[in-house]
């Protein structure tokens, strides 16, 4: 017998955001060649360019160091090189399922170091 494997769907990560579309932007979200950012995606900017790219704790300032949001729907690039992609954000005064996030293989004092990160944005994980 043969099983799914259902990913995640946009959102599923919410647990609460403020009203209207106060929690949500829109971003450009540099995603590289053949990959696919799944939903609850932790997000860092980077500050020349300010788009998006994952979270990455050990990066250089301004490249993504400082967790700043969360991918609310999949963005996925099937091309053979980086593409900017546009997606939506949460990026303020929204509570977060921490077992939902995706921490894109950061280490624990790196995901540690990014919900301190999300708690100045108002993103409180639970």
């Amino acid at each position: 017998m043969s099983s799914l494997l259902e990913g995640s769907r946009p959102g599923e990560f919410l647990l609460s955001e403020a009203p209207g579309t106060l929690s949500r932007d829109n971003a450009t979200v540099t995603v590289p060649a053949g990959t696919t950012y799944p939903a609850g995606l932790v997000l860092g900017k980077i500050t020349a360019t300010g788009k998006h790219v994952a979270y990455d704790n050990g990066a250089s300032a301004g490249e993504g160091d400082a967790a700043v949001g969360v991918l609310y729907a999949a963005l996925q690039n099937a091309g053979a090189a980086p593409a900017d992609l546009k997606g939506v954000i949460i990026n303020l005064n929204a509570e977060v399922r921490l077992a939902d996030l995706n921490w894109n293989g950061q280490q624990e004092a790196a995901i540690t170091a990014g919900i301190a990160d999300l708690l100045t944005k108002n993103i409180k994980c639970r």
